[in-house]
């Protein structure tokens, strides 16, 4: 598939390629009705939302190998959010193996 015809929602090839996520990340929300929430009195975007994760230490220092080889390449913009909605976005979950 080429740069040019990235399917939506992306994949880390066309990351590579473009910046589409870092663009799609950084994309201001959408205008209209719904497009804010409020939250104890303050209007909050409604296009994402924040959450934790626990990770292993082996995945703390992957994820952040991964961020230095992006920035290396030329993402300046690249975070350890960006690096896990990639992620999400390739998973297939016919090839996650059974759980013991």
């Amino acid at each position: 598939m080429s740069s040019n015809s990235r399917e939506t929602g992306g994949h880390i090839g066309s990351l590579f390629d473009n910046e589409a996520a870092v663009d799609e990340f950084f994309s201001p929300a959408p205008r209209g009705r719904g497009a804010l929430v409020r939250l104890r009195g303050r209007e909050r975007p409604r296009h994402y939302r924040s959450v934790n994760v626990t990770l292993y230490t082996e995945d703390v220092e992957r994820l952040e190998a991964l961020l230095v080889e992006l920035k290396r390449r030329g993402h300046t913009r690249a975070n350890k959010s960006l690096v896990i909605r990639e992620a999400l976005r390739q998973l297939d979950p016919d090839l996650v193996p059974a759980q013991r």
